[in-house]
């Protein structure tokens, strides 16, 4: 079987590496490596995630918890494998892929990466619209149409450097945990009943409804290219490129995505948690609208300026995964096509495949037909993480690619564990909805 090609960075012609400390206290040799596991996280709290926590609390109160719970582990496991391959190979997950397997096998891994980030992009579009008519009654097919001027502010961010895009994706998480710390003690949930529904029920599998929304959830939570991005973002950093200054920067790396993922866990499990006691138990269980939910939180809640929280964090969520999703495109397609496009035209093509569905959508279903796609995305998205999570559990599990950093027989069986799940689930569904 052919072998990694480690990359030479000598030759790289990229923006300066941030630079690390390898002796100090612990903050100090820390404090460097945190801001890529925040770029990954905003992918695990974009408007695709407000969708299903929102449908999957309203109609099953806290029952679907043990699955943002669960999907957020998993995910913690497969970030910690594709920080490990970039740090340990100097390759991202897109040049593994197509270093190592046929052209025609990373062709169709290509395609498949390009239609999941399609549907991370129309969640990003639809969610900034909704947000802006929230917030300023603009109508949805225009909000639609002012989200592509996202570029320019991707554009004028990324010219500032990685560790201002880092600082402001940093600030806007900080905006939607602050909203939503609000949301939630104002919803004044029931304690004994969150910690209940962190238990998985065999219902989630046997009930149909339950687990279009699960997977749904899975789908928006582990995102197959923020495996890609991770893998990618973390080599910025100018660690040692030497058997002791990868270990070192696996384990700081490792603590900052942890980290970054817990604050999303806090975050989806929040949305889940406002829905199943705003609505739930209200007796607005078909609630599943995330306009709906706006209006209805005042009300409901008893509590001014609840809907317009909501809907600032619901932008800041769109514009987080704005500047993520721009940036795994570009990686997945220099990585696997092995070419470069200007920023701007990269985001143009992606936003351009984003922007008829949602328009189409929003014109002739308005509201509730835009909450309808926001869940079939993060379907879409769930379906295509097999294609990601298989090849980086077999790159990450091989001595002959990691050498010294391959996954040791426990992480190995983990791995795969996560995996098989996935990949069952994913068929369970397909099977579903074609019988």
């Amino acid at each position: 079987m052919p072998k990694l090609i480690q990359k030479d960075h000598s030759a790289d012609s990229s923006p300066p590496l941030v630079r690390v400390h390898e002796t100090g206290s612990f903050w100090r040799q820390y404090a460097p490596y945190i801001g890529p596991g925040l770029m990954v996280a905003v992918g695990y709290m974009d408007p695709g995630n407000w969708a299903t926590d929102i449908a999957g609390g309203a109609q099953f109160g806290y029952r679907l918890l043990s699955v943002i719970l669960i999907s957020n582990l998993s995910a913690m496991l497969l970030q910690h494998l594709a920080l490990k391959l970039g740090i340990a190979t100097g390759l991202d997950l897109a040049q593994a892929c197509r270093q190592y397997y046929s052209r025609p096998v990373a062709m169709v891994l290509w395609v498949l990466c390009e239609i999941a980030i399609a549907a991370c992009d129309l969640a990003e579009v639809l969610g900034s619209a909704i947000a802006l008519n929230l917030l300023f009654g603009i109508p949805l097919s225009v909000g639609v149409v002012i989200t592509t001027l996202d570029v320019l502010l991707i554009l004028y961010f990324q010219n500032k450097g990685f560790r201002v895009l880092e600082t402001i994706v940093g600030g806007l998480i900080g905006v939607i945990l602050l909203c939503f710390l609000y949301e939630v003690i104002a919803s004044r949930p029931e304690v004994s009943a969150i910690l209940g529904g962190l238990i998985p029920q065999k219902e989630i599998v046997t009930n149909p409804k339950m687990l279009y929304i699960a997977i749904g959830i899975l789908g928006a939570t582990v995102m197959p290219h923020n495996l890609y991005l991770h893998s990618n973002i973390v080599q910025t950093r100018g660690y040692e490129r030497s058997a002791a200054g990868k270990k070192s920067a696996i384990r700081f790396a490792t603590i900052d995505s942890t980290v970054s993922l817990g604050l999303a866990f806090l975050v989806n499990a929040a949305i889940l948690i406002l829905a199943a006691a705003t609505f739930h138990f209200s007796g607005n269980q078909d609630v599943a609208d995330i306009t709906d939910a706006h209006r209805l939180l005042d009300p409901l809640l008893g509590a001014q300026f609840a809907g317009t929280f909501f809907a600032i964090a619901l932008l800041a969520a769109g514009q987080n995964a704005t500047l993520t999703g721009t940036l795994a495109g570009q990686i997945v397609m220099e990585g696997f096509l092995d070419i470069k496009l200007k920023p701007w035209l990269r985001q143009l093509i992606t936003r351009g495949i984003a922007l008829g569905p949602a328009l189409v959508v929003t014109i002739l279903y308005g509201e509730r037909g835009t909450s309808d796609l926001l869940v079939f995305s993060q379907v879409i998205l769930s379906l295509q993480l097999s294609f990601a999570v298989v090849p980086l559990v077999v790159f990450t599990g091989s001595k002959q690619k990691m050498g010294q950093f391959a996954n040791t027989n426990n992480l190995k069986y983990g791995s795969w564990a996560v995996a098989a799940v996935i990949v069952f689930l994913n068929l369970y569904l397909l099977v579903g909805l074609v019988f």
